[in-house]
Formats: structure tokens, sequence, C-alpha cells
């Protein structure tokens, strides 16, 4: 039970009003004294249960238990200190340099041109002398994808131009122009 000041405060006057200013220390020394003797016989009473454990070996099965579940015998000290070392792990700071580069060496790039012949190299020359057959075919394949696109460009481009002489021609002025409203067909003024 927790008293604030106040509320002993006001307990200790409604006694000094009820029991009166002549029996108030008295009444204070037999509160003192039943307070300690229920305090001592509380003492006691842990002890004895205290005794009566150590005699029927109680205590030795309760340690017993204590060390079977502590999470140092159950190996649970192991995977936390694991998780810890995950959770502060880093992945950049500790990742090794590798000796050579996992990627092909990038292909030359080729210059654009009208036709897919001047467009696609050939691929014994693109490929390091050094490649494999499995590289130097990835080789072809990438030669002949930008054979594919360079002629798609050359197209294109023979496309656009035609348009873009019709442009210059017909300069426009610059911006956004509104269609002037006509004059309706009655009005000749």
């Amino acid at each position: 039970m927790d008293f604030s000041w106040s509320e002993l405060l006001v307990v200790g006057i409604v006694a000094l009003v009820i029991i009166g200013p002549k029996d108030l220390p008295g009444m204070f020394r037999e509160l003192g004294r039943i307070t300690a003797k229920i305090r001592a016989m509380g003492r006691e009473f842990s002890r004895a249960m205290e005794q009566a454990a150590k005699e029927s070996g109680v205590k030795d099965v309760a340690d017993d238990l204590r060390k079977v579940t502590s999470p140092g015998a159950l190996g649970l000290d192991a995977v936390k200190s694991a998780a810890d070392r995950f959770e502060k792990w880093d992945p950049l700071k500790n990742a090794a340099v590798p000796t050579k580069p996992l990627t092909p060496a990038p292909m030359p790039p080729a210059a654009p041109t009208a036709t897919a012949a001047d467009a696609a190299p050939p691929a014994a020359a693109s490929a390091p002398e050094a490649a494999g057959p499995a590289t130097a075919a990835l080789y072809e394949k990438q030669a002949a994808r930008q054979a594919v696109v360079g002629e798609a460009a050359a197209k294109l481009r023979s496309i656009a131009r035609p348009d873009a002489a019709a442009a210059a021609a017909a300069p426009k002025a610059p911006g956004r122009r509104r269609k002037k409203p006509e004059a309706p067909a009655g009005d000749d003024a």
C-alpha cells in the first residue's frame, strides 16, 4: 500500500482528533510492536520454508532445472551470438575482391552505316583471342543483333529524311497558334 504524504497527514490529524493527544504516543508504540511481530513472523516462516526445501531436496531439483533450462545449456547463447553477428555483418565491408572480371569484355562500338554488311563486323575480329567457343558464339550473337539494330536505324533515318526536308522548306513560327474565326457569310460590310 502506497500512501502519499498528504494522505498520511490526513490520517494523523484524524487519529489526533479521535484518539486524543494523551493516548496517541502509546498507540504508536503499540502499532510499532505489532508491526515488528508481523515482520518477525514472516521472516521465521520464510526460513522454515527454505529449511524444509533443503531437507526434502526440492532446492537441488530446482537448481538442476535452472541449469538445464539455462540459455547456455540449451545452446541459445550460440544462436544469439550468431544472430548478433549476422545483424552486424556488412556485405560490402567484408566482400572479397574478384581476381578477374565476371563480365566479358565490352563490344567495340559499331559505326552507324546504311547497310547491314558494313554494320556487322566479323565475329573473329570482335572476340578476344583467348575467348572460348561459348564466348565466341555470344559475340557472334551480339554482333548479329547490332547488325539488325543498325539496319533498322538506317531504314528509319531514310524514312525520316523526306519529312525533315519538307519541314525545312516551310518553316513554322514557334509556339501554338489559334485559328481566327471566319467571318459570317452574310456580313459584307
